[in-house]
């Protein structure tokens, strides 16, 4: 009886997509920024927020899908819940990192709007089966 099965299969398939993708961005990003580092004239105080906040994101990033992929498998709101929460801290710093890090490029811009895609549509994946759950 597959009415009885509530978890998301495109959300399992977004999770899975996302953590590749993020894995790829985070080389790509950290790969950058000593790109600038070495061609810019980087001020010394803003290189080490830049990359803390690359660091933080990738720590947030590992709690965020081990949550999703439990949390829509088990079909339990909980987790899913708390990997939406995770999600808009990963959120303003993709922001912080698309807006505000010191030197932004195009391949900064690109990397970042995919990612927030990537989060947006997740996101909206999750509160639907959240819903699904809760019903």
């Amino acid at each position: 009886n597959n009415s009885s099965q509530l978890s998301s299969l495109p959300l399992q398939i977004l999770l899975y997509v996302n953590g590749i993708y993020y894995v790829f961005y985070f080389l790509a990003t950290l790969a950058m920024i000593i790109y600038k580092s070495q061609v810019f004239s980087y001020p010394d105080d803003l290189l080490a927020p830049d990359l803390a906040v690359l660091f933080l994101m990738a720590i947030l990033e590992v709690p965020r899908l081990y949550l999703g992929f439990k949390g829509n498998l088990t079909e339990a709101e909980a987790p899913l819940g708390l990997s939406l929460g995770l999600t808009v801290g990963s959120v303003v710093l993709c922001v912080y990192l698309l807006l505000w890090q010191t030197y932004v490029l195009w391949a900064d811009v690109l990397l970042n709007s995919v990612l927030l895609s990537g989060y947006g549509l997740e996101s909206g994946l999750k509160v639907m089966a959240i819903a699904a759950f809760v019903s």
